[in-house]
């Protein structure tokens, strides 16, 4: 029991998960995706709670990915598509543009 308790012990001391600011993932294409889906969307005059419960995803996360902040999987970007009325592509050539538009800066 003694041992036990004190494995438990030694697990809370290992913090999970990144660093606080630390990202996995490349933060300009995830700002571009971001900025496709909102400019989408806003061009359909849906609201993004619409979008988020069209596409099966929290609110929050939605916002967080328009914010540039998550990266999608790529499951979550055809859900994204799919709700939007358009193609994976089609969100996908909007991000290049981003990008393109980005790095020209």
């Amino acid at each position: 029991m003694y041992k036990l308790k004190l494995l438990h012990m030694q697990k809370r001391s290992i913090q999970r998960g990144r660093p606080t600011g630390a990202t996995t993932f490349e933060a300009e294409p995830a700002q571009a995706f971001g900025a496709a889906v909102r400019s989408i969307r806003t061009a359909q005059g849906v609201a993004q709670e619409t979008l988020a419960n069209r596409a099966g995803i929290e609110r929050s996360h939605m916002g967080k990915i328009e914010r540039g902040e998550h990266m999608p999987t790529l499951a979550i970007i055809l859900r994204i598509a799919r709700a939007l009325g358009c193609s994976a592509s089609e969100l996908m050539k909007e991000t290049e543009n981003g990008l393109e538009a980005i790095k020209g800066k």
